[in-house]
């Protein structure tokens, strides 16, 4: 083991844009995605409709159905690392928890193996989980991710106007960890708030 001065080097993004149905998550990520430069590839989780974006971006598409399982997250952006690409964008990384065949799912299913000992379960999950949550950290290209995020109806106290905000990722928490910046884009104004 040897310890040399750190430099400042140039690092890859990794990005969360977090924000309720509508915010913009997607057309956000194509857009830091082609500020970026170079190829982008987007793994689809929301049934093709990144795709519907394909007039006013440049990417090429992956649509993933479910299952969700953390490992073919891992695949998916390894096919892209082989590709060539520069830029993965995942739309959406909600999906790999919440989705069909995602992690929640997958603890409900091993409870059975487990006689139901949910400990048990979420053990050999978040292990898969966590082997995701590193292929975002280690890859040698950007990642851009969208999260979910639940909503709630707010209603402003001067002007009586109801608002759609988000309230909590849908995802597992602390994840944020992982990530260089986390924005939350909120739905009317589509503007971003760092929280990290």
């Amino acid at each position: 083991m040897q310890f040399n001065k750190a430099e400042r080097k140039r690092s890859k993004l990794r990005l969360a844009l977090c924000g309720v149905s509508g915010s913009g998550k997607t057309t956000a990520a194509l857009r830091v995605a082609r500020g970026l430069g170079g190829k982008t590839a987007l793994i689809d989780t929301e049934n093709g409709s990144a795709s519907l974006y394909a007039d006013r971006f440049d990417f090429d598409v992956l649509e993933l159905e479910a299952p969700y399982t953390p490992q073919r997250f891992v695949e998916a952006i390894e096919s892209a690392e082989k590709a060539g690409y520069e830029n993965v964008i995942i739309d959406s990384m909600s999906h790999e928890w919440v989705g069909s065949g995602g992690c929640l799912e997958m603890t409900d299913t091993l409870k059975a193996k487990f006689h139901g000992n949910s400990f048990g379960a979420w053990a050999e999950v978040g292990k898969q989980h966590i082997k995701f949550l590193e292929k975002i950290v280690t890859s040698g290209v950007h990642i851009i991710a969208t999260v979910r995020m639940k909503s709630e109806h707010v209603q402003d106290a001067k002007t009586r106007k109801v608002s759609k905000v988000g309230m909590k990722y849908e995802m597992r928490e602390d994840f944020e960890y992982e990530f260089t910046s986390v924005f939350n884009i909120d739905r009317d104004s589509h503007l971003a708030v760092a929280s990290k």
